[in-house]
C-alpha cells in the first residue's frame, strides 16, 4: 500500500474544477491563488492549528520536492539505559522528513496490539505504526488522504485512534486540504487486521467537508480542523459500537479573519468495510456556530477531546480559545446523553476562578524557544473508577516555575470538578521547573491515572526536551518519571524559519502495557533535509 508516490498538492486541472463554483469566499480562491486558511495562519498567530500550518511553509514543499530517493530507510532503531527503552517507531524514507502529532489506541482483545499514527511530511497524510507483541517491534504504513472531487491527493495529517470491541476494528480520523485550494474535509478510516492496512483514500469516510458533492458548490469560508475520535465499546449502553467525531469548524471573513470557529459533533452507528465512503453521519453543533458575542468567546474553541462514559453518556471537554490567537480563558464541558443527538443548555466550566492561566504570548511560544505550544489538553474516561480526567498546561506560576500540567477530576460525569493539583513535580511534591506541556492522559484497569507530557526541567537553559511520565491512584499525588534516554533540540527540530514539533502526543493502555508516543528529534539531520527532522519514539512500560 505504498500509494504515497502521487501529487501532494493540487494541481492545476484540479484547481481549475474546483473554481466552477465558490461560495463564502473571494473569487480568487477559487483561480488557484492561496486560500483563506493559508492568509489566515500568515496573518494571525494562533487558531488553525500547527499541523495545518506547517504546510502553508514553501520549506515543506520544497523538502518533499528535494527528496531524491523513495525509499525507506531503517537507520534507527531502538536506545536503553538505566531500565528505559525507548525504541523508534516509524520508519524513515531518505532523506529523512518529519513526522509529528502522535495519537495511539490499543486492542481491547489483545493487550499486545496497539496502532498508533503522526503527520507525515514525507507523503503529506499519516504516518501509522502499528505492533502485536507489546511494542517491541513496530511496522509502517503510510496512508494518503484523496479529494474525491477531483481524485488529487491532498494534505492530510491530525490524526485520531480509536479501537471499536464490537468492530474489532481500529478507526482513525485525518484531515484533507490544500496548500492551492479551499477544498477542506475530515475523513474516516478503517482497519480490520490490525492496523496492517487501511481504507484507500478515495473510499474514506466523508465525516465533513465544504464541498457539496451534490451540486459541486464549495464554500471557502470554511476550514475544518483538530479531528478526534472515540468509540462507545460498553456492550450494555443502548448506543454501543457508535462512533464519535468531533471537530474545529473555522468560518473566515474576505480578509482571513475567523469571526466563529465552534465545536462540531459528527456520528454514525455504521462503517461498511467495504467501502467506508458510504457511511451516513448524524451532526450536531456542541457549540452555537455563529459569531461570538463581544468577549464572551461562545464561538471560539480548540482542543475537543470526546470520551464515552460506560452509561452511555458521551462528554466532550474543549478550549475558549480565541479563532485569531492562541488566548485561552477557559476549560469547559459539553455532555450527551441521548447519544450526540443533543448536548446541555449550558456547558460546565472546568477550571475554577484563579485556578488557571494561559501562555501571554497569543502565538503560544515557550521562550525561550521558538516553536508553538499551545495549551493542547488530556481528557479520558477511567471506565475502573468512573470518572473523568483533565490534563492541561498551566501558566499560573509561570514566574516561579514555568509552565506546569495542572489535573482536575469528577466524580458525577463532569458536572462538578475537583480542585486544581499538580501532575509535573519535583520530588518535594512541588510544581517542575522550568517549562512543561502537551499533556496526554489515560487509565489503568486498576483506575490509576497514566500521564505523559514534554518536560525541560532537567536543562538548566529551559530548552531541551524530555518525555516524562506520571502516575497517580487518586489523582492528588502524582510520581513523576523521566522516560526519555535523551534529551533534544527542538530550535533544530523542524523548521529553518521557525521551529515546529506539533500540538499534541499521546498515550493508551491495554490490560498489560502502558504505550506512550511522542515526537523526538533526536536524530535530525539538518543538512540532508535542509528542515530538520522528528521522529516517533515510544518507551513501552509493562504494567506493574
Amino acid at each position: 500500500m505504498r500509494t504515497w508516490c502521487r501529487l501532494l498538492f493540487l494541481g492545476t486541472a484540479a484547481a481549475t474544477a474546483l473554481s466552477v463554483v465558490v461560495t463564502g469566499a473571494p473569487a480568487s480562491a477559487a483561480s488557484g491563488s492561496s486560500p483563506l486558511w493559508v492568509t489566515h495562519v500568515q496573518k494571525y498567530p494562533g487558531g488553525i492549528t500547527a499541523g495545518v500550518r506547517a504546510y502553508a511553509s514553501q520549506e515543506v514543499a520544497q523538502a518533499q520536492a528535494n527528496r531524491t530517493k523513495t525509499a525507506w530507510s531503517a537507520d534507527t532503531a531502538s536506545s536503553s539505559s538505566g531500565g528505559l527503552h525507548n525504541v523508534q517507531m516509524d520508519t524513515n524514507s531518505n532523506p529523512p522528513l518529519p513526522q509529528n502529532e502522535t495519537n495511539v489506541a490499543v486492542s481491547q482483545d489483545n493487550p499486545n496490539v496497539a496502532v498508533a499514527g503522526s503527520n507525515d511530511y514525507v507523503s503529506g497524510g499519516v504516518t501509522v505504526m502499528y505492533t502485536s507483541d507489546g511494542g517491541n517491534r513496530w511496522g509502517t504504513i503510510r496512508v494518503n488522504p484523496e479529494f474525491a472531487g477531483t481524485g488529487d491527493y491532498c494534505n492530510g495529517g491530525d490524526p485520531w485512534f480509536a479501537y471499536s470491541v464490537r468492530d474489532r476494528a481500529f478507526y482513525f480520523v485525518q484531515l484533507c486540504f490544500f496548500r492551492s485550494s479551499p477544498a477542506s474535509e475530515v475523513q474516516l478510516y478503517k482497519s480490520t487486521d490490525n492496523g496492517h492496512t487501511w481504507t484507500p483514500g478515495r473510499q474514506s469516510g466523508l465525516v465533513a467537508s465544504n464541498f457539496d458533492y451534490n451540486t459541486g458548490s464549495l464554500d471557502g469560508s470554511i476550514f475544518h480542523d483538530n479531528d478526534q475520535i472515540t468509540v462507545d465499546n460498553t456492550p450494555t449502553s443502548p448506543h454501543y459500537g457508535r462512533i464519535y467525531i468531533t471537530h474545529i469548524k473555522f468560518h473566515m471573513l474576505p480578509n482571513a479573519f475567523s469571526d466563529y470557529c465552534p465545536v462540531q459533533l459528527d456520528y454514525t452507528d455504521d462503517v461498511p468495510t467495504f467501502n467506508p465512503r458510504l457511511t451516513v453521519f448524524q451532526h450536531t453543533n456542541v457549540v452555537p456556530d455563529q459569531p461570538k458575542g463581544p468577549g464572551t468567546g461562545l464561538s471560539a474553541n480548540q482542543w475537543a477531546r470526546p470520551q464515552v462514559e460506560t452509561n452511555g453518556s458521551l462528554d466532550i471537554s474543549y478550549a475558549l480559545e480565541d479563532c485569531n490567537s492562541g488566548l485561552d480563558r477557559h476549560f469547559e464541558l459539553q455532555k450527551s446523553t441521548n447519544g450526540g443527538r443533543t448536548v446541555l443548555k449550558h456547558p460546565v466550566q472546568i477550571d475554577h476562578p484563579g485556578e488557571y492561566q494561559d501562555n501571554p504570548d497569543l502565538g503560544d511560544v515557550l521562550a525561550p524557544t521558538k516553536f508553538r505550544a499551545p495549551d493542547s489538553t488530556g481528557f479520558r474516561f477511567n471506565a475502573a473508577t468512573g470518572q473523568l480526567g483533565f490534563a492541561y498546561q498551566n501558566n499560573r506560576d509561570r514566574k516561579t516555575s514555568g509552565a506546569n500540567i495542572s489535573f482536575e477530576q469528577s466524580s458525577d460525569g463532569g458536572l462538578t470538578w475537583t480542585p486544581m493539583r499538580y501532575i509535573s513535580v519535583s520530588s518535594s511534591g512541588q510544581p517542575a521547573r522550568n517549562d512543561q506541556f502537551f499533556p496526554s492522559l489515560t487509565s489503568l484497569a486498576d483506575g490509576r491515572w497514566v500521564a505523559i507530557w514534554y518536560d525541560r526541567r532537567n536543562d538548566p537553559r529551559n530548552n531541551n526536551i524530555e518525555t516524562f511520565q506520571g502516575m497517580s491512584r487518586d489523582g492528588v499525588q502524582w510520581s513523576n518519571q523521566d522516560i526519555s534516554t535523551t534529551s533534544w533540540d527542538p530550535n533544530l527540530s523542524f523548521f529553518k524559519s521557525g521551529a515546529f514539533i506539533g500540538d499534541y502526543i499521546g498515550v493508551d493502555a491495554s490490560t498489560t502495557h502502558i504505550y506512550p508516543t511522542w515526537a523526538d528529534g533526536r536524530t535530525t539531520q539538518i543538512r540532508r533535509t535542509g528542515i530538520g527532522n522528528t521522529d516517533i519514539f515510544t518507551n513501552v512500560e509493562v504494567v506493574k
